[in-house]
């Protein structure tokens, strides 16, 4: 049997330090990949604004380490369901 290599999963890594927000241009908290592949970038403020919304079209993220996102006790309870 010939064996198979999988590639690592691909992974988030928060906004760097010069990263904008998408939505209002204040400084980078929260980076999502969204289902089709893109990403945005949002401050704290955006990210918890639009947490409801944002939780349907994020498959990945990764916060600033000093930011709570709202949204990642959202996603970690719809993957429970």
């Amino acid at each position: 049997m010939t064996p198979t290599l999988t590639p690592p999963p691909e992974t988030v890594v928060p906004p760097a330090t010069d990263e904008r927000c998408d939505r209002c241009n204040a400084a980078g908290k929260l980076r999502i990949t969204m289902a089709g592949g893109g990403e945005l970038v949002f401050c704290g403020h955006h990210a918890n604004k639009y947490a409801d919304d944002l939780v349907k079209i994020t498959v990945q993220f990764a916060a600033d380490p000093d930011f709570q996102w709202r949204g990642a006790d959202l996603m970690a309870s719809n993957s429970a369901n």
